[in-house]
């Protein structure tokens, strides 16, 4: 067998996933990914570039390189394991950030790596954005208050998850949790896993492997597309933040006290 078939082979085992689970996701038959697998057959340029996507390793380490040699989460960090940020810009040169609406959400997941997927997005520039690539992604649900569903974050872009800052807001896609927006802290110092904590306390914490993560997007600013009222801030919710903060301010002085 080829290299390339032993790759995706061990990849597919990495990620426990059968055969017909994973022909699934690269919208092929099973018995087409067996022939790959098997070395029996190569696949197209487009699948192939798919197929690079959804492991997030580029098409050249897939092809030439023997990744069972190297330690699987330590391939989102390799150097030379980059695959290209499709971008657009204005006439000017300057990046457009694009703007992901809630129905193109669910196919950002295939088309994040896809030129021609980012080129139909709608775009726009905000003056005051610092440097770096930017993208704006929509909010569903009541999980980070006070943003409200519909609104935006935008956010820019981070290439290495060294750079994520415990207690600091991001956009991450995996393939697991598809588009989320979440406070993020490392599990612990030598871990490779993160756990992605909601503002609204009634959602519990989830954790993410670092071979899960697709892109992370530090966040920037907010767009907000519905206005509060002024009865959603009852009293006896300003009330609960307080306690909130009261029992984790204790935490922390239990904590210092300890050490």
């Amino acid at each position: 067998m080829s290299i390339f078939s032993e790759n995706i082979r061990y990849l597919r085992a990495q990620k426990q996933l059968s055969q017909q689970k994973l022909a699934d996701q690269l919208e092929i038959t099973r018995s087409r990914l067996s022939k790959y697998e098997d070395g029996l057959s190569e696949p197209p340029l487009d699948l192939l570039r798919k197929i690079s996507g959804y492991y997030h390793i580029s098409i050249d380490l897939l092809i030439s390189t023997d990744v069972r040699k190297i330690a699987y989460e330590n391939l989102l960090t390799l150097p030379d394991n980059r695959i290209v940020l499709p971008i657009t810009i204005d006439k000017n040169g300057n990046d457009n950030i694009e703007i992901i609406p809630l129905k193109a959400k669910a196919g950002y997941l295939q088309g994040y790596g896809d030129p021609e997927f980012i080129e139909n997005l709608e775009s726009m520039t905000l003056p005051f954005i610092s440097k770096g690539k930017c993208r704006a992604f929509p909010i569903e649900g009541d999980s980070m208050l006070p943003l409200k569903n519909g609104s935006f974050v935008v956010g820019k872009y981070i290439e290495s998850l060294d750079l994520i800052k415990d207690g600091k807001t991001y956009i991450v896609l995996s393939l697991s949790e598809g588009i989320v927006y979440k406070r993020i802290y490392r599990k612990n110092k030598k871990s490779t896993s993160f756990l992605l904590h909601s503002d609204n306390q009634f959602y519990k914490p989830f954790e993410l492997r670092a071979s899960e993560i697709l892109e992370v997007w530090e966040f920037v600013c907010s767009l907000t597309t519905v206005e509060y009222q002024p009865n959603e801030l009852k009293q006896e919710n300003i009330q609960e933040m307080f306690l909130t903060l009261r029992s984790e301010i204790g935490e922390i002085r239990e904590k210092l006290d300890k050490k």
